[in-house]
C-alpha cells in the first residue's frame, strides 16, 4: 500500500499540471479574441466618425 500511493501522488499532480496548462491555453485564446473584438469595435467607431 504506502509504495502506490506515491504513485498516485504523482499521477494526481500530473492531472493538475495538465489542467492548469489547459486553462492556461484557453485564457490565451480568450484574451485573443477579446484583443480582436476590441479591434473590430475600435476600427467602427473611427471609420462612423469619417
Amino acid at each position: 500500500m504506502f509504495t502506490i500511493f506515491p504513485f498516485i501522488l504523482v499521477i494526481v499532480y500530473g492531472l493538475f499540471i495538465l489542467l492548469g496548462l489547459y486553462a492556461l491555453y484557453l485564457l490565451i485564446k480568450l484574451l485573443i479574441r477579446g484583443i480582436e473584438a476590441l479591434d473590430i469595435y475600435l476600427d467602427e467607431k473611427r471609420t462612423r466618425r469619417l
